[in-house]
């Protein structure tokens, strides 16, 4: 086994033995198998391209598949058998709408699925890891691509749900998995690919917003609950804001409440969700540091919509449910009939459990802060930096984990000076999302951007900024302190790099597939570097 896709990382070298994330040597050897049939479906999806065929359902279901690959989304073995017999029949009926073409070996190979798939698996692996390992760095970027693309894709089928699409996505996905056999390319060859896949996960992240906006209304700040109210519930975590609205209509009327956890928060935000359905009540736990105790507790259940932040435990996998590319033994995996689960089970499972039997204590915590909401006040904010009210702004977000020094980041935000803003997104902001830091002359000093995804509204926010005072986003009062866990912040980083965003610190600990020449590169032209301490980063981002 050979794993360093996460921050989890065993030693913060990889894991080998067995993943940290709790993913088995048999689905990571499936897993790499797969993404070996990926690469051959497009090779032969680029030339079907090329010679006019419609690639679309291939396209499509290369998004999902690579989706399903990431951390702690689908640890089922038959899930992934199924994806690789997909894989194989996709690329040979598209061959069969060509006139033959001499395959390369990659375009060729089919898995012996009468044999052992996991051995195939591990032989695959470990052909990559050694026609691969003579140049570390190119590795290394070869590794960054991978997984950047992996989370480009989960951006991509998320606003594929909505009806957002760009061929332009699918053929860059298409030509950057054909490009990771290759053997021919330079170190700066790899690094603007890499470049390139942060371009397009931009373009990702646009669609996706788009599609969550023109569906569900831009997002305006809204008061969120924390406590449980007496009642049937059930609780709904991930990042899907489609599959949310689905279960939303089909428990209408049911008397059962809805509470989201973890990137599903930000839900609350948008009108045509929170507006439309009131059993959309509030939201249940952190993100991360007290999952398993807070799913064990919770007295309803549990539908995942896309990767959750923990493996399941046994406490609590017998009222878990999943859709889409989301799978793990023991967990009810619901059908998608028309795209549109059937929620009935989840739903009458709901009416059977206990539910909350009181209220709790009232405590509460705002979200909705996205572009259109911070850019309305965007005259009152710069006329208070102009007057000195405003000093700086910190945008402190990215994933959550359970390494005990991402208390880092409750600490930091806790020292920010009170004549500061903190922009926070993602599920990191779980660290002290509930932390009263008040406000300056009724500006938020903490205001919540939304979801990973995201980042393409904190994205525009600074842009604007940027503008009307008339300097470049590097040059304003603003300073980017990302935590990092698995592969939509791989993206996401690689977006911001892209866009020449400069002096940002990544922690808890830096990439284990960042070999230190190409982060050296990366601190030379970027000034990239690691986090330190709070008190320490907080001394130099305020000069």
């Amino acid at each position: 086994m050979f794993c360093e896709q996460c921050e989890q990382t065993a030693s913060g070298q990889g894991c080998h033995q067995w993943g940290a994330c709790g993913k088995s040597p048999e689905v990571n050897a499936l897993q790499d198998l797969l993404i070996h049939c990926l690469r051959g479906l497009s090779q032969v999806a680029l030339k079907a391209r090329e010679l006019g065929q419609n690639t679309h359902e291939a396209d499509v279901f290369t998004c999902e598949a690579l989706f399903a690959t990431m951390t702690n989304v689908n640890f089922s073995t038959k899930s992934f058998t199924e994806y690789i017999g997909h894989a194989i029949a996709l690329r040979e009926s598209l061959k069969a709408q060509l006139q033959p073409i001499e395959w390369s070996d990659l375009a060729n190979f089919t898995p012996d699925f009468e044999d052992d798939l996991v051995q195939q698996g591990k032989d695959i692996e470990y052909e990559f890891i050694s026609k691969s390992a003579s140049n570390v760095d190119i590795f290394s970027l070869k590794l960054t691509v991978t997984y950047g693309i992996k989370g480009l894709a989960s951006y991509a089928f998320h606003a594929q749900e909505l009806g957002q699409e760009d061929d332009r996505l699918y053929a860059f996905c298409h030509a950057a998995l054909a490009a990771i056999n290759r053997q021919d390319l330079s170190l700066d060859d790899w690094v603007n690919l890499a470049l390139k896949v942060g371009e397009m996960n931009l373009r990702a992240m646009e669609l996706l917003d788009a599609g969550n906006t023109g569906t569900y209304g831009h997002p305006t700040p809204t008061v969120v609950p924390l406590n449980a109210k007496k009642g049937k519930a059930i609780l709904v975590s991930g990042h899907d804001l489609k599959q949310l609205g689905e279960l939303l209509k089909q428990t209408e009327n049911t008397g059962i409440l809805v509470y989201t956890h973890g990137e599903l928060l930000p839900a609350h935000g948008y009108p045509k969700l929170k507006q439309k359905y009131p059993h959309l009540y509030g939201h249940y736990g952190t993100a991360w540091q007290n999952q398993t105790k807070e799913f064990a507790k919770f007295p309803g259940p549990i539908l995942i919509t896309t990767n959750c932040l923990m493996p399941p435990h046994e406490s609590y996998i017998n009222k878990l449910f999943s859709v889409g590319p989301v799978g793990w033994p023991g967990v009810t995996h619901l059908p998608s009939p028309n795209l549109i689960p059937d929620y009935s089970p989840i739903v009458q499972k709901a009416l059977e459990m206990p539910g909350f039997v009181e209220d709790g204590e009232l405590r509460q915590v705002t979200t909705g802060f996205a572009r259109n909401a911070v850019l309305s006040v965007a005259g009152e904010v710069i006329e208070a930096v102009k007057r000195g009210d405003i000093r700086h702004f910190f945008l402190v977000g990215g994933c959550d984990g359970a390494k005990p020094d991402r208390n880092y980041y409750t600490e930091f935000v806790e020292k920010v000076p009170k004549d500061c803003v903190v922009l926070t997104l993602a599920c990191g902001k779980f660290r002290f999302f509930d932390k009263e830091l008040g406000d300056i002359g009724g500006i938020p000093r903490l205001m919540d951007v939304g979801q990973c995804n995201d980042a393409y509204s904190a994205i525009q926010i600074a842009l604007a900024l940027a503008n009307a005072f008339n300097v470049g986003v590097n040059q304003l009062p603003l300073s980017m302190i990302l935590s990092w866990y698995e592969q939509k912040a791989v993206a996401i980083l690689l977006t911001l790099l892209y866009l020449g965003i400069q002096n940002i610190r990544l922690g808890p600990t830096l990439p284990a597939f960042i070999s230190p020449n190409v982060f050296k590169l990366l601190s030379q032209k970027y000034n990239l570097k690691a986090i330190a301490t709070p008190d320490e980063d907080l001394a130099a981002c305020l000069g």
